[in-house]
């Protein structure tokens, strides 16, 4: 089973104080978590070890791998801090500096391929993850990949002198919600769906 190491930590925990700390919502019986991943609720189920989104036409779709590695990691590591509203990059959280590096490093290209031509769409496009637009660059948002974990995007767009640039920052606190190889994947996740969201509207 995926994830076999981090759901055996996830049941030892107190379901009540885990949900406290995450920021989100434990029921007991049967025992599962709900929790808010890129604007859309997402049902734990420990009883059988499962994920899956709770839409709303009452159908079910399974979390694949890289959301139940967030998730999972999110529950076990998050702690009740609220946002140090400092923006920093990531070389500079905790071990940051070596691990966000080659096949490591922040998807920035993708953003820059996306976004560079016409960073406006950058708004239009987040609209469904319940992004908030921010005053930084050409186009830049604020959003919550999970409920203690927000992510602040820039893109600045391509002219005459200069190629298109992007960053991803985040909270100054990111790294004591999320395990840096987690935080990678709910970054890799939210730029994945801000391109699907172009793909849908184009």
């Amino acid at each position: 089973m995926a994830h076999e190491g981090l759901w055996e930590q996830l049941e030892k925990l107190d379901g009540t104080e885990t949900a406290q700390r995450a920021k989100c919502q434990y029921i007991d019986s049967p025992a599962r978590y709900n929790i808010t991943l890129l604007n859309t609720e997402y049902a734990v189920n420990l009883s059988d070890r499962n994920i899956f989104s709770i839409l709303s036409d009452s159908t079910q779709e399974e979390a694949k791998f890289l959301k139940q590695l967030c998730i999972l990691a999110y529950l076990i590591n998050a702690r009740d801090l609220p946002p140090a509203n400092k923006l920093v990059s990531g070389e500079t959280l905790p071990g940051g500096q070596f691990f966000f590096r080659g096949q490591h490093g922040l998807p920035t290209k993708k953003l820059e391929e996306a976004f560079g031509n016409n960073p406006e769409i950058l708004h239009q496009v987040s609209a469904k993850l319940n992004a908030e637009r921010c005053e930084f660059g050409d186009a830049s948002i604020r959003l919550y990949m999970l409920p203690r974990l927000p992510l602040t995007i820039v893109i600045w767009g391509r002219d005459e002198e200069f190629e298109a640039r992007a960053s991803i920052l985040f909270d100054q606190t990111a790294a004591s919600q999320l395990p840096l190889d987690a935080l990678l994947a709910a970054v890799n996740l939210t730029v994945g769906a801000l391109l699907k969201n172009i793909a849908e509207s184009g």
